[in-house]
This record gives structure tokens, C-alpha cells and sequence, in this order.
């Protein structure tokens, strides 16, 4: 064995004492040999001593400094850097020369000066990239620019978005580097210049599904997005609230989502501003046309075309797995997410475990516990791991992890938590190289500080804040927390787990609340759940990669041992984000951060004391459990919702439709989705609605059909029915790939089809059979409102009748039909096309409600509902209802006694 990793063993003499707390105490040595365990004593008792925090204020110095820096004047730069340099050097001077006696304090305030200094440097050069050269300038008047770009992270492929009545096509996301400009007489200036490129590919209905990595939780690189014009604002990417569907890839959108960075391409695009200051792109570039695919300059570089090899082998490595371990597994190991659908990301956010979906120091510290062993060995005999086996000496050890971590930075693309976890990694394996003794807390400071000077738009990342804000935790709080829980007679394992996932769950929760609004009440439990597969699910997922290029099949048995402990993640993430009392909505401002903050200190005070009271303990506990479960029958008493003996509910999903008709105990007919998965998912989770007998989509308008992935989740469906006219035929063609997807019949309702469920009876009134794209449509149905499907409901003695989107020429002709008689003195009226001033007067006397419902979102921009509308149906002597101010609409009662509630 090396030299360098010999030790001599030591009688050991059980009277001696070793340092206690830190603070002066002492213990004897013979007490940590018996509470070790082990026969012959433990050979390296654990010292303790005070935290090392010098390293601490300059890096929290040079952290403040480049996030204010980066959009500041350069005078207020130069004045920075100069006074700095200037005070710290005279510090420095004084201190050296001894004309102040104080020791240390000089030096650690010059030290510090000193990083602001370099830090104010670093984000005035970096934030100077944004204004020089000719592409801002061009930004500024919109012009139309060619250049050169060299991409600088995978592209990204936005989620459908829902505006208006249509489905947005997703958007191809390229953040680059403009290398070069070409001027009008076709001379090339040198330049660079961070832009964001926006890819109109325009052929969402390819064979292709693929959603490129998403920036993992919460903005990863503070990057802005967004121009001053809103066509040239870029859609949000990764998951959008819209679809549970990943976003569509067609042929073109797949050539532009392969580029590598470093990759250097030749556009025509638009230019514009970005949409708001501070933001990490001088301009966004929009490629109107992207249908040709993308102009190769030059292809990447060596390093990023071996680790786009490596991460397409873990792809077909990983193909024959099940669809959430599929998604999964590349995610864990190399921060993948391309084919994580937003139906599971929002899973994986509601539990707060969306830090396992971006690869990070987690990842990192398993890889070097294969090569080194436990942390506590590496400099000591007993040190295990694949180096000793091969008889690696210490040095040679640190340099073959730092190759380790270029690689891990290559692979998993320089992410803030990666680069974070790369440089802790990389200080710690310095120290090891150089025999000094490691310390965890100055490792994560020297890292902040050199990653905050190498690229001080990190400071402004929220990903990155949360990646240290986690680490420090499990640095500081974590160890007193497992201690006391130990002393509480808490086996030791279970006591380090919770410590772990509590102390960073208290520190991270309200960044988490800024950014989602929203607190998770399952964060813990799903975190200590998830945690004990994260390691075998790395572990092989690497070795999946590593072995991919050379033996695939290998690749896939290795993959396929994965994909269980993948799968278990998923499936504990789906499980917590189902259940109804997941999370509470908070307030999403630094003020709801700071509440939440007092709110969570206060919780850990009276939580010491509680601890002593068991029966204490438990009640909280029930009551905790009863808030996250939410029985139905509790639920309803305590909220009053929904209201008992419901008939119909009108959910509040915005700008859009979707309505419940109650068909048994959890049984619903659901006519129309909305244009949110999520709202319309929530609404029938809270009604309790587990079986859909039919679902009734009036037409394929987005506002109407873009939730019915919400509907569809978790619940039986027995049938889809929709109006024939299939228009917009995207939208029709999406409707039918999800039934057939989940095997549920789709037929075309006509008027005169009469059905029943349990207490429930209904009766087809619009439109005429034989309207359909093929069919001669009348004048009343040239459009797809007017060919909106039109149900007569009776229940409980009432009758509703809903109009879905009819316009004026098809309500005419509808009061004119043999229907017609049957639709005087409704009792509600689910009033047309969100209470557009697009209505027929004729039909509302013939109707004459005495309830009308309407749908609509809040300070939306059509002006729905019309005030034309509200005067007519107010003349009428009706009672309006709307979901924009009153929530989520409940009807009640019977024939003689009609009640209506809000949510």
C-alpha cells in the first residue's frame, strides 16, 4: 500500500480527553471508544469543534455585490472596485506594519473588501456584455439581424399553451451566444453577446414526442425571457399549467431540439428587447420559419459530442422501461428531463421533490463515495471505495476526481446546483490532494465564492439559491437536529433522515414559496419515502451510462435494476401531489417568504417543547394527517363545500368551460374540460368525482378541450362525446389520440339523442344530425360556436338547459327548432360563449331563466361578461353568477326550491 495512505495504530490510553463541544468541554476518550460500538474502540474518535466560518462573510459579500453590480452603471463599478482595492490594501498596510493591534479582524475585513472588489469587477465585465456591440442596439428598433450563434444549453421545447379559443404550438428555446453580425454590406462584426432564439417550428403533429430539459426547480440560470412586443415574448418553458401532455415534436422541431451546445449556428431573426431589466439576455431573436431546420456554421466541440453520446446511450438504455422510470432514470442521473411529462413534474413540485428531477450535489457526492468511500475514511486506512482497491495513492486519488467532476459538469450540463456541487467537490478534493484536514462548511463558501466570481449571474438564480440554502442546512441544522432527535431515544438512521429532510425543508420553503406560491404539507414524508432509492437509482443509472456505448445490452439489464427504484420515486411523488390536503396556497412575495420564515421558526420552538409530550405529539400529528387526507365527510363540514345535495357545478377554470352533473355517489357527467388540466382535475377532486360515465365536449375550441387530460386522470371514464364539426382540427385530432391512448369510445352527439345516468337525464337539442366537415353545413353552422353540442338536463325536478359557445345565428335557429318548446322556463341557464354580447335576445325571453351561470376569467381581455348581456338577463328578473368573482358555482335544490353556493 502507498505511503501516502498509511497510518500508524496507536495504543490508545482510555483516560485521555478529546475536545467535547467546542466550546471548552471535555469528555473522557474512553466513553467515545464504548459509544462507538465496536469491539476494539473506535480508532478515529470524532472531534467536534466550532464551525469555520471565516470564509463565510466574503463569500455572502461577493454574493450581494454581483447581483447588485450586474445592471449597474460602470462609474458606480469603477468607484466600487477602486474603494475597495484602496480601503483593503491600507488594511492590509496598517495591519502588516502593526499600527493596529487587533490581530485577525483587520485582515478578514481586507480579505473581504477585497472579494467585493473582484466580485464588482466580475458582474460589471459580465454585465457589459448586454450593452455593447450592434445587437442591442438592434433589439431596441426590432430590427431584423443575421448572425452567427453558438448555443450554450439544450434547446428546449415550450409546453401547449392555451390563448383564447387555440392551442399555441410549442416554441423551440435556444439560449446562445452571438458570435457574429452581419451588417447590411455584408461585413461581419465580432461580437459576444447572450441572447435567447425562439424557433417558430409551426408543425406540432409530428411523429416525434419529446420535451427537452426543463430548467430544473425554480429558474435555474436567471436568465430572462420575454421582448417588449408581445408576439416576440417567448412562452414559458418546461411544463405549462395548460397540458399534461409533453410538448409536440415534430420533424423540424426535433432537428433544432439535437443541437449540442457549443454548437455554432447561422439565423435570420427578429430581434427585440428583453421583456424586463435585469435579465441575463441582451436580446431574444425569433426565427419566424424554422420548418428548414437549423444552419450548421460548425458543430460542437469533442468533449460536448462524447457527452451527448453518453446521454443519448442512457436514452435507449432506458427505452424498454416503464413510462414514469423512462422519464425518470435520465433525470437522476444526468439531469435529463426530456421525457418527464408536466403531468409528473407537477407531481414532483407539489411534494417538493422536484430537486431529484435536476441532477445535483446529491449525484455528485454518491459518485465520489464510489470512488473514495464514506467521507470520514478517505485519509485513513480503513478507507474504502473503488481507488484503495485498486491501490490508487491519495493524490492520484483528487486528481482522478477532479477529472470525475469535468466530466459530471459536461454530462450533466453546467446547472448552478452542478456547478455548485462540482466546486464544493473540487475544494474538498484539493484539501485531500494537500493532507489538510476537510471542512464541509468553508468547502460550500469557497465554492459560492469562486462560482460567484466565474459567473456572478448565478447570484440572481434561484436554483442556485436553493442549492446552497439546502446544502448549508445539511451542514449546520441537520447535525444538532439528529442529535437531539437521538437523545429522544430515536434510532440513529431515522433520527439523521428526518434531520435531513426537515432541516432543508424548513430553510428552502420559503424560496419555494416565492417561486410557486404554494407550501407543501407532504414535503417531508415524501422526501424521507423518495430518499433511500435516490442511491441505488444513481448508482445504476451511471453505470447504465458508462457501460451504453460498450455493451448495450448490459446498459439495459443495468437500467432495467434502475428503473425500480426510479419507478418508487415516481410513484411516491404521484401518490403525495394526489392527495387533497397536499398543499396550501401562500402568498408568492418575499413578504409571504418572510411570513412563512416566522411561521416555520415559531413551529420549531413550540415543537422543542412539544416533543415532551408525547400525547402532545400525536394529536398534531392526527390533525396534520386529517388536513393532508381530507375525508369527504369531514372536508364538507368543515368548508361547506360542496354543498350537499348538489346537482351542478360550475368550476372555476378561467377563461373557459367546465361543468359537473352529479350522477351518483362520485359519479359525474363533465361537459367541457377548460383550458387547465390542473383547475379542472382540482375541481372534481374536491366534488369527489372518481367515475365520469360520459364526457361531453361541446366543441374543440382549446378553452374547451385542453383540460381533458385533467378530467381523464385517475378517474374511469366510460365515453367521450363531441360534436362532429372537428374544427380546429388539431385540437379534434388531440382529443381522439387521448381517448384512443386510455381506450375510451368517442362518438358525435345530434339532436334528438336522449341518455340517462342514475338520477340524471339529458336530451341532445343542437346541433342537427348530419353536421359535421363533410356534411353541407347550414348557415347557422359554419363555425365551430355555432356547432357547439346544446343539453336539455333534467334532475332532481330541475331543468338546465347549457348553450356551450352558440352564437346569435345558431340560438335563432335553435328557438325555431321542435326542441324549442321544451326549453321555455328553464330553471338555469349555462349562458353562452362566457356572457359575449354575442347573443340572441329572442332565445333569453324564450328561456327565461331564473338562474344564469356564467364562465369566465378574471380581467380577461374579451370584456366577457358583456354589460349588453348582464342588462338583458338582469331584465328578465334573473340572478347572474360568475366565476371570475364568485368562484366555483354549485346548484342545489329541487324544482320548487332552487339554491345556488360559491366556493
Amino acid at each position: 500500500m502507498s505511503t501516502d495512505m498509511s497510518t500508524e495504530r496507536r495504543p490508545v490510553d482510555p483516560s485521555a480527553d478529546v475536545p467535547g463541544d467546542g466550546v471548552g468541554a471535555s469528555r473522557p476518550r474512553a466513553a467515545v471508544h464504548v459509544a462507538s460500538g465496536h469491539r476494539l474502540g473506535a480508532a478515529h474518535p470524532r472531534q467536534e469543534g466550532p464551525a469555520d466560518l471565516r470564509l463565510v462573510p466574503p463569500a455572502l459579500a461577493a454574493w450581494a455585490t454581483a447581483a447588485l453590480m450586474l445592471d449597474a452603471p460602470a462609474g458606480w463599478a469603477v468607484g466600487i472596485v477602486t474603494g475597495a482595492v484602496v480601503l483593503g490594501c491600507v488594511l492590509l498596510r496598517r495591519s502588516r506594519r502593526g499600527l493596529v493591534r487587533l490581530g485577525r479582524p483587520p485582515v478578514a475585513v481586507a480579505a473581504l473588501l477585497l472579494c467585493v472588489a473582484a466580485s464588482a469587477a466580475s458582474a460589471a465585465l459580465h454585465g457589459a456584455d448586454l450593452r455593447r456591440g450592434p445587437v442591442p442596439g438592434a433589439a431596441r428598433e426590432y430590427a431584423t439581424v443575421m448572425a452567427e450563434v453558438e448555443v450554450t444549453a439544450d434547446p428546449r421545447l415550450t409546453s401547449p399553451r392555451v390563448r383564447g379559443n387555440r392551442a399555441v404550438p410549442p416554441t423551440v428555446l435556444i439560449e446562445a451566444d452571438v458570435r457574429r453580425v452581419v451588417e447590411g454590406d455584408g461585413t461581419g462584426v465580432a461580437t459576444r453577446t447572450p441572447v435567447l432564439v425562439l424557433v417558430d417550428v409551426g408543425d406540432g403533429a409530428g411523429e416525434e414526442r419529446v420535451r427537452p430539459p426543463g430548467p430544473g426547480p425554480g429558474p435555474g440560470s436567471g436568465s430572462g425571457s420575454g421582448s417588449g412586443e408581445e408576439g416576440d415574448r417567448p412562452p414559458e418553458p418546461g411544463p405549462g399549467k395548460e397540458g399534461d401532455r409533453p410538448g409536440r415534436a415534430g420533424p423540424a422541431a426535433a432537428r433544432w431540439l439535437r443541437l449540442l451546445p457549443t454548437t455554432r449556428l447561422r439565423v435570420t431573426a427578429r430581434s427585440a428587447p428583453p421583456r424586463a431589466s435585469g435579465d441575463r439576455v441582451a436580446a431574444v431573436l425569433r426565427v419566424r420559419d424554422g420548418r428548414a431546420g437549423p444552419e450548421v456554421v460548425a458543430g460542437p466541440s469533442t468533449a460536448q459530442r462524447l457527452a451527448g453520446r453518453l446521454r443519448a446511450g442512457l436514452r435507449e438504455a432506458t427505452d424498454g422501461l416503464p413510462a414514469d422510470a423512462r422519464a425518470l432514470l435520465p433525470g437522476l442521473v444526468v439531469g435529463d428531463t426530456a421525457r418527464i411529462t408536466p403531468e409528473l413534474e407537477e407531481a414532483f413540485k407539489e411534494t417538493d421533490l422536484a430537486h431529484t428531477l435536476a441532477v445535483s450535489g446529491a449525484n455528485f457526492t454518491i459518485v465520489l463515495a464510489l470512488l473514495l468511500g464514506p467521507p470520514g475514511l478517505a485519509q485513513r486506512i480503513e478507507r474504502r471505495g473503488v481507488a484503495p482497491r485498486l491501490g490508487l495513492s491519495l493524490r492520484t486519488t483528487a486528481l482522478l476526481g477532479g477529472a470525475l467532476a469535468l466530466g459530471f459538469v459536461v454530462v450533466c450540463r453546467p446547472d448552478p446546483s452542478v456547478l455548485r456541487a462540482a466546486a464544493c467537490g473540487s475544494v474538498a478534493l484539493l484539501a485531500l490532494a494537500t493532507g489538510r484536514r476537510r471542512s464541509l462548511l468553508p468547502a460550500l463558501a469557497t465554492a459560492v465564492l469562486l462560482l460567484v466570481l466565474y459567473d456572478p449571474w448565478l447570484a440572481r438564480s434561484y436554483g442556485f439559491l436553493l442549492s446552497v440554502l439546502a446544502t448549508g442546512a445539511l451542514l449546520t441544522l441537520a447535525p444538532r437536529w439528529s442529535a437531539a432527535l437521538r437523545r429522544r431515544g430515536v434510532p440513529p438512521r431515522l433520527a439523521e433522515a428526518l434531520a435531513a429532510a426537515g432541516a432543508a425543508q424548513a430553510v428552502c420553503a420559503p424560496v419555494v414559496a416565492v417561486l410557486s406560491a404554494r407550501v407543501s404539507l407532504v414535503g417531508v414524508p415524501c422526501n424521507l419515502l423518495a430518499e433511500f432509492a435516490v442511491a441505488p437509482a444513481t448508482v445504476l443509472g451511471f453505470a447504465a451510462l458508462a457501460t451504453a456505448p460498450l455493451a448495450m445490452p448490459v446498459a439495459k439489464a443495468l437500467a432495467w435494476c434502475g428503473g425500480w427504484p426510479a419507478g418508487w420515486i415516481a410513484g411516491i411523488a404521484r401518490a403525495g401531489a394526489a392527495l387533497p390536503g397536499a398543499g396550501v396556497d401562500w402568498p408568492g412575495s418575499w413578504a409571504g417568504a418572510a411570513l412563512l420564515a416566522l411561521l416555520t421558526g415559531g413551529g420549531l420552538l413550540v415543537g422543542r417543547r412539544l416533543l415532551r409530550h408525547p400525547w402532545w405529539c400525536g394529536a398534531c400529528a392526527v390533525l396534520l394527517v386529517l388536513a393532508v387526507v381530507q375525508p369527504p365527510p369531514l372536508a364538507r363540514v368543515i368548508k361547506g363545500w360542496p354543498p350537499p345535495g348538489w346537482r351542478m357545478v360550475m368550476c372555476d377554470v378561467g377563461q373557459g368551460d367546465a361543468l359537473v352533473l352529479a350522477a351518483g355517489e362520485g359519479a359525474g357527467v363533465v361537459v367541457d374540460a377548460g383550458p387547465d388540466p390542473a383547475l379542472v382535475d382540482g375541481c372534481l377532486r374536491t366534488l369527489g368525482i372518481t367515475r365520469v360515465p360520459l364526457v361531453v365536449l361541446t366543441h374543440f375550441h382549446a378553452d374547451h378541450v385542453a383540460g381533458l387530460p385533467g378530467v381523464l386522470r385517475g378517474r374511469a371514464v366510460g365515453a367521450i362525446e363531441t360534436t362532429a364539426f372537428e374544427e380546429p382540427a388539431d385540437q379534434a385530432e388531440s382529443v381522439r389520440e387521448q381517448a384512443a391512448a386510455r381506450g375510451i369510445p368517442v362518438g358525435h352527439a345530434a339532436a334528438g339523442e336522449r341518455r340517462r345516468a342514475g338520477p340524471l337525464s339529458w336530451e341532445v337539442v343542437w346541433p342537427p344530425s348530419g353536421t359535421g366537415p363533410g356534411a353541407v353545413p347550414s348557415t347557422s353552422t359554419e363555425g365551430p360556436n355555432d356547432a357547439s353540442v346544446t343539453l336539455l338536463v333534467r334532475t332532481a325536478g330541475l331543468r338546465l338547459l347549457l348553450l356551450g359557445d352558440l352564437e346569435p345565428p345558431a340560438q335563432r335557429e335553435l328557438a325555431r327548432s321542435p326542441a324549442a318548446a321544451e326549453l321555455e322556463g328553464v330553471d338555469v341557464l349555462k349562458v353562452a360563449h362566457h356572457g359575449s354580447a354575442h347573443q340572441d335576445p329572442d332565445l333569453i325571453r324564450r328561456v327565461a331563466p331564473r338562474l344564469a351561470l356564467i364562465s369566465c376569467g378574471a380581467d380577461n381581455t374579451y370584456g366577457h361578461p358583456a354589460p349588453s348581456t348582464l342588462a338583458a338577463l338582469h331584465g328578465r328578473g334573473t340572478t347572474v353568477l360568475r366565476t371570475d368573482r364568485d368562484g366555483a358555482l354549485a346548484v342545489a335544490g329541487t324544482g320548487g326550491e332552487l339554491r345556488v353556493a360559491g366556493d
